[in-house]
């Protein structure tokens, strides 16, 4: 399987290029949205492709974004590259890395669920006992699963800076009161049918990271959905709170990243191959558990 870092379309206008995602123009209501395979930690997007990253990103963010209609509805047209405008209509290089979108305003909160304690969730209950202002427990464990999934809202930080955790009246104030509790109930659904799905396939989501934009007046879901790289996947055996889990994301590179010598300011160091193809494996393993399918390698 080819690896893509970075990708341009002969007399496609490329709006922007993201951590991991190539935005195209594909119209005056559509985008086209390629999901390279490049692998960002810390907020640094480093210098080496992950094999398979893009592919499996893309087919399980519509594997749940099918799931979820009965919830929202989402900014899917066709991941059939033989239905996308000229000059995207069968460029074999975006098979199995795109779709074709519709064109939202999208909200500027990153809209997070945890389910668990971990992460920086599990740094701020540590100092203040709470998570972007919800009064949590007393006495929980690294990794504790929580009482009832919560909503901790963040902002939407530039490439190379970190989001806040900020909490649900401060991101109202972005946004809206009404709208905002709209948000919240809806990515507390979407949590509740996806954490329940992937238990029964032997994974925990621990927490996830959701994107909504407004369709005239109507709110949509957008961007990526419950992948490995805005997903914490824990294997379901061999979980044990009190301490970080075992991963099918990217943690694994940040736990590799996290014993160089490194500021995690870009730029960022190269990985050996050994955590590349280790890596490649966790995010296939996810896809394959999740979506009952073997992984197409092509």
């Amino acid at each position: 399987m080819e690896t893509i870092y970075t990708i341009d379309v002969t007399q496609g206008k490329k709006i922007t290029s993201g951590k991991v995602r190539e935005i195209f123009d594909a119209g005056p209501d559509h985008l086209i949205l390629v999901t390279t395979d490049r692998i960002s930690a810390f907020d640094v997007v480093l210098p080496d492709p992950i094999t398979a990253k893009g592919h499996v990103l893309n087919q399980l963010s519509l594997f749940w974004f099918e799931m979820g209609t009965s919830i929202i509805r989402n900014h899917v047209v066709s991941s059939d590259v033989n239905e996308y405008p000229v000059p995207f209509r069968g460029d074999q290089r975006l098979s199995g890395r795109s779709m074709l979108v519709r064109k939202t305003r999208p909200l500027p909160v990153e809209c997070i669920v945890r389910g668990y304690i971990s992460g920086s969730g599990w740094k701020e209950y540590q100092k203040l006992g709470s998570v972007s202002g919800v009064q949590l427990p007393v006495g929980l464990k690294e990794s504790d699963r929580l009482p009832e999934p919560i909503f901790t809202p963040s902002t939407k930080a530039e490439i190379g800076q970190h989001d806040l955790n900020i909490d649900i009246r401060a991101a109202g104030d972005l946004v809206g009161r009404e709208l905002i509790e709209k948000v919240r109930d809806v990515s507390l659904k979407i949590y509740q049918m996806a954490a329940g799905h992937a238990l029964k396939k032997g994974i925990i989501i621990a927490d996830t990271k959701f994107e909504f934009g407004m369709l005239g007046d109507d709110l949509i879901w957008i961007d990526e959905a419950l992948t490995p790289d805005s997903s914490r996947f824990w294997p379901r055996d061999g979980y044990k709170p009190g301490g970080a889990q075992p991963s099918f994301d990217k943690q694994f590179v940040r736990d590799y990243l996290e014993t160089l010598d490194w500021n995690k300011t870009t730029p960022g160091p190269n990985l050996p191959k050994d955590i590349i193809q280790k890596t490649s494996e966790k995010y296939v393993a996810a896809y394959e558990l999740l979506t009952g399918k073997p992984f197409a390698w092509r």
